[in-house]
């Protein structure tokens, strides 16, 4: 029977299981619980509906255990030049969304992740002796948590009216389109619909920061991780709500189209939302752990400390007062900012993969 157990089939999962798996945890010790056989189903729809075309994440936009070499290296063996590589060390190298699908997909098959996939929704983590039992299965002696986005979050203004539309669901433009919400999403949107020859009003209620990845470079470095592990738990919520405010990337590929618009009279910002005949709300994903409905019972049934919207975590993702010598229950994905602010991606997923497979290896 597995001793170890994924909740969630996303990618932060699957990237957890692939590190497990090359670290020498066998595939048949491992359970991963998930709706969905696909791990980038979720992101696929995400990333069709706002047409995205490449990672943002530079050179680390891909699922493979360690941080290099990545898809730079094939896409180099590919085009028979050395550039990807040069950019990936300088971390300017962005893979196409198709290629990272490609990625996905291969590692898929080559890890034998669909065979160990549980296709079911887990609804209540109980701690037992030695271990944790998933709505009665188990137990398991570790358990990582990767349920990912608890849901899409719409501004109470724009509730109930018709033009509404989520960025993240799939829309067309119409020949006006108010844009709420000013982070990448957001920012994606504007350059769509300008593309499609719309005009944009941008409504924000704060002035986006520019900025390469969605968390400063500093918090994945190891002295940037030791000063905000230090903070206590009012002033790290002060600084995660600071850091996780809407960014999108510098470069002339935003800049460029929109001072074109804005000249042309086609984009233009202002404090609320207006007559345009569609609305669309890049406003991200509900935030919280209380709005996971399997990590809201975990808090309660086990009476876990929380910090505002954050389960308080250690360093290492796991939850202090059910993880000890003998188990491991660890959190990761946007449900583990409170151990490493940029929890939500890809080398989020890696961080806390690693973690979970040290305690894995020596329990």
């Amino acid at each position: 029977m597995p001793r170890v157990a994924i909740v969630g089939g996303g990618l932060t999962g699957f990237v957890t299981y692939l590190a497990l798996r090359r670290g020498g945890t066998a595939a048949e010790e491992i359970a991963v619980y998930s709706p969905e056989p696909d791990p980038a189903a979720a992101w696929r729809r995400r990333a069709q509906a706002i047409r995205q075309t490449h990672m943002r994440s530079e050179s680390d936009g891909h699922c493979l255990p360690t941080t290099f070499p990545g898809l730079a290296v094939r896409e180099a063996a590919r085009r028979r030049s050395m550039r990807p590589l040069v950019e990936s060390v300088c971390d300017r190298y962005h893979p196409s969304v198709g290629e990272f699908l490609d990625h996905v997909e291969t590692l898929r098959a080559r890890s034998s992740w669909s065979e160990h996939v549980v296709p079911a929704r887990v609804e209540r983590i109980v701690a037992v002796a030695d271990g944790f039992e998933l709505d009665g299965s188990g137990p398991f002696r570790h358990v990582l948590v990767a349920t990912g986005h608890p849901g899409l979050a719409l501004p109470e203004e724009v509730r109930g009216d018709p033009r509404v539309v989520h960025s993240y669901e799939p829309h067309d433009y119409a020949e006006s389109v108010c844009v709420v919400g000013a982070g990448l999403a957001a920012a994606t949107e504007w350059l769509n619909a300008l593309a499609a020859g719309a005009t944009v009003i941008s409504v924000r209620r704060r002035e986006p920061v520019r900025r390469p990845l969605n968390v400063p470079r500093q918090y994945l470095s190891k002295r940037g991780l030791r000063y905000f592990w230090k903070l206590e738990p009012a002033a790290r919520v002060r600084l995660l709500q600071e850091l996780l405010g809407p960014s999108y990337p510098p470069g002339a590929v935003w800049d460029t189209s929109i001072e074109r618009a804005r000249a042309e009279g086609r984009f233009r910002v202002e404090a609320s939302v207006n007559g345009a005949d569609q609305v669309i709300a890049a406003t991200g994903f509900l935030r919280g752990c209380r709005h996971d409905p399997l990590l809201a019972r975990l808090v309660e049934d086990h009476a876990l400390e929380t910090a505002d919207r954050w389960l308080v975590l250690d360093p290492d993702c796991t939850v202090p007062a059910l993880t000890g010598r003998t188990r491991t229950l660890a959190v990761c994905g946007v449900a583990g900012q409170y151990a490493f602010p940029a929890a939500d991606t890809l080398e989020g997923a890696r961080y806390a993969g690693h973690a979970f497979l040290r305690r894995c290896r020596t329990r």
